[in-house]
């Protein structure tokens, strides 16, 4: 969920069999959703578990990002582990950073957030952002994949955690610009969710 699914009944959605969701909070090292704080408040009020999420920026560092959400995103227990979201976007389609810049920043970001939180990120990714930056490394960290398409292969062999299965969900509850919102599933039984991220294995 973010801005663009504007006002948000959070108990009309526990109501249609969602067990969790995730929020955008921020984006970059200045940006926060303008939704955030009211979203966060009454996700948790729903009684649906919540995690909130950040857009990585290519064009600052990830210390600052760090900063960002932090700042955004004040813990509560029971919260789902920070997120983020890694993917191209704009010019970068066309001529994507190279991948130790990414590492660089992507891992003092990781590694804050972190240190903040007590439990690791997940990282969201799509295929072609996955294949270019998380392929082969980030062992240890939670993945969530976005195939719209088919149940997700990741190049490297390793299982996700969390995957969007489509782009294109429809619920009751959200009046805003958007008229879709992605719906995702766990990969794991209903105790391992109630339990995550302690049940998953480091």
């Amino acid at each position: 969920m973010s801005v663009y699914q504007g006002e948000i009944d959070w108990q009309a959605l526990a109501r249609q069999g969602v067990s969790f969701a995730f929020i955008k909070a921020t984006e970059g090292s200045g940006s926060q959703d303008p939704n955030f704080r009211q979203n966060w408040q009454q996700a948790r009020q729903s009684g649906l578990r919540a995690g909130a999420y950040h857009f990585f920026s290519f064009e600052s560092g990830g210390d600052t990002q760090a900063e960002n959400f932090i700042r955004a995103v004040e813990p509560f227990d029971g919260m789902l582990p920070p997120v983020v979201d890694v993917e191209l976007y704009g010019s970068k389609k066309l001529h994507p950073p190279a991948r130790e810049e990414v590492t660089e920043q992507l891992t003092l970001l990781l590694k804050r957030l972190e240190e903040h939180y007590g439990m690791r990120p997940v990282l969201y990714a799509t295929g072609s952002a996955y294949g270019r930056y998380l392929a082969g490394g980030y062992e240890g960290y939670d993945i969530w994949i976005r195939n719209v398409y088919f149940t997700p292969r990741l190049k490297d062999g390793r299982d996700w955690t969390f995957w969007q299965y489509t782009d294109r969900g429809q619920l009751d509850g959200y009046a805003g610009e958007e008229p879709y919102i992605d719906l995702n599933v766990f990969n794991g039984t209903e105790e391992e969710f109630a339990a995550y991220p302690e049940s998953q294995t480091r």
